[in-house]
């Protein structure tokens, strides 16, 4: 709040000596008050309720009133009858009142600035006559809105920007540290937490009472306990195999609530022991709804909890190695949703640890590559076994359009389209044809900039000379279907229609089968796969060199599109190598 009156000020470019008229004294608008008197200005304020004019004289304004012909008379008395040098509207109103009483009371030349959210029908005759500059102040500075410096912590060059909205806290900090400014008397109300209800029905109106500035307050010796229990232990089915199947996620976003959690509750004999998620809120719900023991805001809790055996990671990509290394070195079972991982660099540090002798126990690691597991997809792979000859594969996917300021498409968050959903489909070719690739080349479709990096067309040479082409494009129509995956080779062909409908030729003969479900991407049939692995301490569904394959040829893809070139794709060397270091 006090960053946003600080902003304010410095849009009205109010300096030492000017007047300055405040219209609307509330919790913003008294801030605005002291930090004014506190940069030398002289201050008139102005507000419909008669406690807070009072409030703004005892706080340092020179003049206040609640009249709006009495407080025109004070602010020609102030400025010597020139009318004042800024108006800065800090009232919360509907109407465009404020805006057009702000250019009664302003001289020639004057600065309006709405800092409030007020009504800007503006009456031009007002503002023409004076030539009046009108601004917009946007919450607390440069830097707002700006994702790149609020999420990343990317900082303006103080040279270039002096006062951003870090900077502008760290003023108004200054000032209270100095003791320029009163905010002990702005508070009005306290409620502890526990009658934190009565707070919103104060502010909200139903009281009618009048406020400023309301508190909740927190227990002083409250635990930090970042763990709330929604299941008592002794609770837990018997029969259960806890030490295995026990599953701690991490990440309750909207794929997790919409498509992994469901197909978890289909596989039985799962424990469902802890939820963590950074936002409380998600991580209640999640545990709420799906059953889990306790949730979390800390990971720790889970990697930590000897109750749990596997760790399943839905976070955003660019926390997945980190997750990954972390779990693995605590000894759990690892499913992670895809990507693996965002750099190579990382992936070697994957590979070291999943190959560590020294762990104290040989963990699964499992990705969350579903296709290969949905029931046309086993189909289509028993047809083509029959096949002893290189195959022509394409993969279309009609993807969408995203914006590409969207976290996915954040090189340091998201990592991209490419690594975080292309991979699915080299997947899906490398189980088709049982072998990754050796080399992979992608070309970029030219355009304005508004599908970010999303239009490609990814070549992938594989042994013995089959060949794949993915087309990943996000300037279709939504309405077309999304995927089709056509396999050439042998005198037969095999069409997958978006997991709903596969046809089968060979011979003149054509078989089709469709899904039972209405559409079926092996979200359900992985985690059996997953589960049945780990009861009976088989090797993972997905071997891990063909894991780190497949995540190798999707960074050497992007690397491709960028160098504008053919890359080669050696896993086999790449494992090794990490191996060795």
């Amino acid at each position: 709040m006090g960053a946003v009156a600080l902003h304010g000020v410095r849009t009205a470019d109010a300096k030492l000596g000017d007047v300055i008229a405040v219209v609307g004294l509330g919790l913003l608008g008294q801030l605005t008050v002291q930090i004014l008197k506190a940069a030398g200005c002289r201050v008139v304020g102005m507000d419909v309720v008669a406690e807070r004019v009072a409030l703004a004289c005892r706080l340092g304004a020179d003049a206040s009133s609640t009249s709006p012909s009495e407080f025109r008379d004070l602010c020609l008395q102030q400025s010597g009858g020139r009318g004042v040098d800024a108006i800065l509207i800090t009232a919360q109103t509907s109407t465009s009142d404020p805006v057009n009483f702000a250019a009664e009371i302003a001289r020639d030349r004057a600065v309006v600035v709405a800092v409030g959210a007020v009504g800007m029908d503006i009456q031009r005759k007002l503002f023409y006559e004076k030539e009046l500059d009108f601004r917009m102040s946007r919450s607390y500075g440069p830097g707002r809105y700006d994702s790149a410096y609020e999420q990343k912590g990317i900082d303006y060059p103080i040279g270039y920007v002096r006062w951003t909205e870090t900077r502008n806290m760290d003023a108004f900090l200054r000032l209270l540290a100095d003791r320029k400014l009163d905010t002990e008397a702005l508070v009005t109300h306290r409620f502890a937490i526990e009658r934190a209800h009565c707070a919103y029905d104060l502010i909200s109106g139903r009281t009618g009472q009048p406020f400023l500035g309301v508190l909740i307050t927190y227990p002083q010796d409250s635990d930090e306990k970042r763990v709330v229990e929604l299941v008592k232990k002794s609770v837990i089915p018997a029969g259960i195999a806890v030490k295995s199947l026990s599953i701690g996620l991490l990440g309750a976003g909207g794929f997790a609530m919409s498509t992994l959690l469901p197909a978890l509750k289909k596989v039985d004999g799962l424990n469902l022991v802890g939820v963590c998620s950074a936002t409380g809120s998600h991580a209640r719900h999640a545990a709420a709804k799906f059953g889990f023991r306790y949730c979390a805001t800390d990971e720790e809790s889970i990697l930590n909890d000897a109750a749990i055996a596997t760790v399943v990671i839905a976070t955003r990509h660019h926390l997945h190695a980190s997750q990954v290394i972390a779990a693995l070195q605590a000894g759990k079972h690892v499913f992670c949703e895809k990507p693996l991982c965002l750099r190579e660099e990382e992936l070697l540090a994957i590979i070291r640890t999943y190959k560590n002798e020294r762990l104290r126990t040989k963990p699964l690691l499992m990705i969350g590559f579903n296709r290969r597991f949905a029931p046309l997809a086993q189909r289509m792979k028993v047809f083509l076994r029959q096949v002893h000859e290189p195959l022509a594969l394409h993969y279309r996917v009609n993807a969408g359009f995203i914006a590409a300021d969207d976290w996915v498409n954040d090189s340091s968050q998201g990592g991209g389209r490419i690594l975080g959903e292309v991979c699915h489909f080299v997947d899906f070719l490398s189980f088709l044809i049982g072998a990754p690739p050796v080399k992979v080349e992608t070309r970029s479709l030219t355009n304005p900039g508004k599908y970010s990096a999303d239009n490609v067309v990814i070549s992938l040479h594989f042994p013995e000379g089959s060949q794949g082409t993915v087309t990943y494009v996000a300037n279709g129509d939504s309405s077309y279907s999304k995927e089709r995956v056509e396999v050439f080779g042998g005198g037969a062909v095999a069409a997958l229609e978006d997991f709903r409908r596969l046809e089968l030729v060979r011979h003149g003969r054509k078989q089709i089968f469709r899904s039972l479900l209405h559409q079926d991407k092996g979200h359900c049939a992985e985690w059996q796969a997953f589960a049945k692995a780990i009861r009976t301490s088989e090797e993972a569904p997905i071997p891990f060199d063909d894991i780190v394959a497949t995540t190798l040829a999707t960074l050497r893809a992007g690397e491709s599109r960028s160098a504008e070139k053919c890359v080669i794709v050696d896993a086999a060397h790449f494992i090794a190598s990490a191996s060795a270091n």
